[in-house]
């Protein structure tokens, strides 16, 4: 099971991190990614991090503005997300997989709930 959370209200250029905490799975296994979600679209990759390792994997709109880590001591996978804009504005998701970085949703079959993150301009 995936819990994620730190989703809010921010304004242009703000910061929020959100996280994504596992139970019931082996998480230092797992490679952890975060989708987003507008209204009416499907789910795109935002980013994701390996097991066991430091490879980290970014759509191009993240790479400079999102960063993100984990710590499998406390089962969590974070999202840094810095120099918001009003188009960030969508439904976060994570999303695990046992073998790779996740990168396409119909490909994924552990996802958390979303958490709402709004951008005002």
């Amino acid at each position: 099971q995936l819990q994620a959370s730190g989703g809010g209200l921010v304004h242009t250029e703000g910061s929020l991190r959100l996280s994504c905490v596992a139970s019931g799975l082996w998480f230092t296994r797992y490679a952890i990614s975060w989708f987003r979600q507008f209204p009416g679209k499907g789910r795109e990759f935002v980013a994701g991090i390996g097991s066991g390792t430091s490879q980290t994997h970014y759509a191009d709109f993240a790479k400079g503005r999102f960063t993100v880590s984990r710590d499998d001591a406390k089962n969590t996978v974070y999202l840094q997300m810095s120099a918001l804009k009003p188009e960030d504005t969508a439904v976060y998701y994570c999303a695990a997989d046992r073998w790779t970085i996740p990168t396409i949703q119909h490909e994924v079959n552990l996802w958390g709930q979303g958490t709402q993150v709004t951008v005002s301009s």
